[in-house]
């Protein structure tokens, strides 16, 4: 079984005319009821996080300031990063379900587990909410897993943008391993290849950057060659998934020119990962993806590859 987080909640975190929209999850838990996969997963209750928690990966400062804004009637945390009254408190949620997934993976209770939550997390800061993200999940997730005892921990991000929050956060951790394959150049400008870590965290960064209009096929062998060798290389106890789907060819804010099925690989492909080094623990998070029907569609083939 996987385990499943999702929760009405989430829809509560109000953006206006944007991208980043409650009718993005609307689409997801619709499509994953109609052809049954919800039923398949064990549903998770779980609380938000806590402040003190938060603050392992992001500044005291950073979380007072996001949570002002959002009790003084919201706003903007960047430019592309808007706030409600409810956001602070749907984004606790978010943190709570990647953490709470985490920890009972690791305890054993499911091998596996997907969290269906927003805002996303990756372009989050240690000191500043970015590009759609309040709090940095992914990194909450690894946090998390740091501190239960966790030795080598890798995170894989196919976004089609570059999880440039995740990468500094854990720059210098030797025991945490980034992954990311993505667009470039593109938003938000960070990704090179030459970008591999820093001091004791040198080396365990690893970016692949693709130019738009590279094939399916080409996408393919360079993110199975590149992610194979990585894994060999960090031997992981957990893998951890930031998982967008706007590299989706009809995605309207990003596109590397992939289709639903090429999702399919790729879930594998980091299902592999985790049976090989990590006993089959892994937790993935939603990030992006701005076609709410493709994106439905794209979830429901990422989910079917868990189970």
């Amino acid at each position: 079984m996987v385990l499943l987080y999702t929760s009405p909640r989430f829809l509560l975190h109000h953006t206006g005319n944007h991208p980043e929209c409650a009718a993005r999850l609307e689409h997801i838990v619709r499509h994953l009821e109609a052809t049954g996969l919800k039923d398949r997963c064990t549903l998770a209750e779980w609380l938000p996080a806590e402040n003190a928690v938060l603050g392992s990966v992001h500044e005291e400062k950073m979380i007072r300031n996001l949570e002002q804004l959002a009790n003084t009637g919201g706003g903007r945390a960047d430019a592309d990063t808007v706030i409600c009254p409810e956001s602070f408190d749907v984004a606790k949620l978010a943190a709570g379900a990647v953490c709470d997934a985490t920890t009972r993976v690791l305890h054993g209770e499911d091998r596996r587990a997907l969290c269906l939550v927003r805002p996303p997390g990756h372009h989050a800061l240690r000191e500043t909410a970015m590009g759609f993200c309040l709090l940095n999940n992914i990194a909450l997730a690894a946090q998390t897993a740091l501190d239960q005892g966790v030795e080598r921990v890798l995170i894989i991000d196919w976004d089609v943008h570059h999880g440039n929050g995740t990468q500094a956060i854990f720059y210098d951790e030797p025991r945490v391993a980034f992954f990311s394959v993505h667009r470039w150049p593109f938003y938000p400008g960070t990704g090179d290849a030459d970008e591999t870590g820093t001091g004791a965290g040198l080396g365990t960064t690893h970016n692949l950057p693709l130019q738009f209009g590279i094939s399916q096929r080409d996408y393919r062998d360079a993110v199975l060659r590149d992610l194979e060798e990585f894994a060999a290389r960090m031997r992981p106890q957990l893998v951890l998934v930031s998982a967008g789907f706007d590299a989706h060819r009809t995605d309207p804010i990003g596109s590397l020119g992939l289709e639903v099925e090429d999702f399919q690989w790729l879930t594998t492909a980091a299902v592999e990962v985790a049976n090989t080094y990590a006993e089959g623990r892994l937790v993935s998070t939603l990030e992006g993806g701005y076609n709410p029907p493709v994106l439905a569609e794209c979830v429901a083939t990422h989910l079917e590859g868990l189970l």
